[in-house]
């Protein structure tokens, strides 16, 4: 992933953050830092978040699973 992509994913994954989204990479809580460093090590794959809504339809948490370290 670009440099750019990346800066792009931390910022979204920031203000998701701020909005009191939970991020989890592969299960365990994280941050967006945390999150976008990983997807940059694997630049030539694209991952696709699972997005938990809550009852009320309102976004609570955003997976990233199966990133995997290389």
């Amino acid at each position: 992933m670009k440099d750019n992509r990346v800066d792009a994913l931390e910022g979204i994954l920031l203000a998701m953050e701020r909005e009191g989204v939970d991020l989890y990479l592969n299960g365990r809580r994280s941050r967006a830092r945390d999150i976008a460093k990983r997807c940059r090590v694997c630049e030539k794959r694209v991952y696709m978040p699972d997005y938990v809504m809550d009852e009320k339809g309102r976004l609570r948490e955003v997976r990233y699973d199966e990133v995997k370290e290389w």
